[in-house]
């Protein structure tokens, strides 16, 4: 039984350890529980582009998250939605137009000539871009989730907001208007050149090649920068050699080179390209999801998972009694383990979500049901407790693996091809079921050995009724 011993050791310190989890990292909660806006967006084809293809997709969702990030929106949702949408999620929003005309529209992508005698304030006014920024972000992180963001606090984010937009327009100033937009950027590539370092390949179109080459000519070995705007927003400023001074970048590409990671270079190559895209965006959906019905959405949850699992924890310990009670123990261990996986990975609760999650509890009766039904059997064929309950749990293994390897079948087909909420309740479920396997076949099974061990809990009638309690039983060590 030393073994069972350090079984149970390890199931209390992981239950703690859950506890205290949940209890540190608060649970996400979804847009129909907490109240916001959601908007599904539409992305158009054009005659230059009449099939829209992930590579498009990726590069509008870039852009997209991009005005996202301008609204200041945190916990924000950007992901595709089939092959031509994108489902966007603002929790907290609650002006759903003001967030519609910042996402709507197609992408304005510039290339713009750093202006003479600004070569020192583009550094100072980009500084303060990212100071701001950085203090943004930090105020954000600050915010407790699920919680209303205080007065003070709000003021705060919105004037740092205003400021943040007041640097962008300053940088914007200290460069020429443009003369060359997205319109003439046929491609951007990320590759890598040598040891860790990436760069990023743009490509023009003939009129795109002409203009390029006039603006790199112009600002060739001066010190000052081609400004890549992206919605106004400064992506890259990168400056021209001297040897271009004569002629300029001829050629219609150009390499963008520096202190590039593999990360940095692609993200700079999708929002080049999402800019290129001629691809207007609509958006054809517009819901928001109050506050009051969030509150009201999650109590009736609470209630509706409460009252089933005390259902189901009654149940079990009327009609198994003994095992039923161990069963019982088991199951509030996985809802905790559950709970505690749920807030560790990020996963965001949501009504289907919450009915992945109830569901889960009813797959994680169903294996001990197996075992007890199984170890019942046992019993009546006149084996020893011991023998029963080991080959309860030995026969029932397959069944148990065969029935839950099913359903995660099941949910990996929902995660992978389903979208938006659909995603969420095949992810819930999905975790629900392997922890359920792990209590099931850990946490029940030690517990019940452990059972048995006890003079007291040695007679068949505590886990088969009707057996006569005087026949002979033995344990092993």
């Amino acid at each position: 039984m030393a073994k069972y011993r350090a079984w149970l050791g390890f199931i209390v310190a992981l239950t703690i350890a859950a506890a205290v989890v949940i209890g540190q990292l608060p649970t996400r909660l979804g847009l129909d529980l907490r109240g916001g806006s959601q908007l599904t967006i539409q992305v158009q084809p054009t005659e230059a582009i009449p099939t829209i293809t992930d590579r498009e997709m990726e590069a509008v969702q870039t852009v997209v998250e991009g005005r996202v990030n301008g609204l200041g929106v945190s916990e924000a949702i950007v992901q595709q939605l089939g092959n031509n949408q994108l489902l966007v999620q603002l929790p907290g929003i609650s002006d759903p137009e003001q967030a519609e005309r910042v996402l709507g529209g197609t992408a304005q992508l510039e290339f713009r000539a750093q202006r003479a005698g600004t070569d020192q304030q583009l550094p100072i006014e980009n500084q303060v871009l990212q100071t701001h920024l950085g203090e943004l972000a930090a105020l954000q992180a600050t915010v407790p989730e699920n919680t209303p963001i205080e007065t003070e606090t709000q003021a705060r984010i919105d004037k740092l907001q205003a400021d943040i937009k007041a640097s962008e327009a300053a940088i914007s100033d200290l460069f020429e208007p443009s003369t060359l937009g997205g319109d003439n950027l046929t491609d951007a590539i990320a590759r890598p050149t040598s040891g860790t370092l990436w760069e990023v390949v743009i490509q023009f179109n003939n009129e795109g090649g002409t203009q390029f080459a006039e603006i790199s000519q112009a600002i060739a070995g001066t010190g000052r920068s081609i400004g890549i705007f992206l919605d106004n927003r400064l992506l890259s400023a990168p400056t021209v050699n001297v040897q271009y001074a004569e002629t300029g970048i001829t050629g219609g590409s150009a390499v963008i080179s520096g202190n590039f990671t593999a990360e940095s270079a692609r993200d700079l190559e999708i929002q080049l390209r999402g800019g290129a895209l001629p691809l207007p965006v609509e958006v054809v959906e517009n819901r928001t999801v109050g506050p009051t019905l969030g509150r009201d959405s999650i109590q009736r949850s609470l209630y509706a998972g409460l009252a089933g699992l005390v259902l189901v924890l009654v149940f079990m310990a009327v009609y198994y009694r003994l095992p039923g009670v161990l069963a019982d123990i088991a199951l509030i261990i996985y809802a905790l383990l559950t709970w505690a996986a749920f807030n560790l990975l990020g996963v965001t609760l949501t009504l289907p979500g919450i009915a992945g999650f109830i569901l889960s509890i009813g797959m994680a009766v169903d294996a001990n049901v197996l075992i007890f039904e199984r170890t019942r059997e046992e019993l009546r064929a006149n084996k020893t407790l011991y023998r029963s309950v080991e080959s309860g749990f030995f026969r029932a293994f397959s069944s148990i693996l065969d029935g839950n390897v099913t359903t995660l079948i099941s949910c990996l087909a929902l995660f992978s091809f389903g979208a938006g909420l659909v995603k969420g309740f095949a992810l819930t479920l999905g975790i629900g079921v392997l922890i359920s396997m792990f209590t099931a076949l850990t946490c029940t099974r030690t517990l019940m050995f452990l059972a048995i061990s006890l003079p007291q809990f040695r007679r068949p009638s505590l886990f088969c009724p009707g057996l006569d309690s005087v026949r002979p039983t033995s344990v092993r060590p």
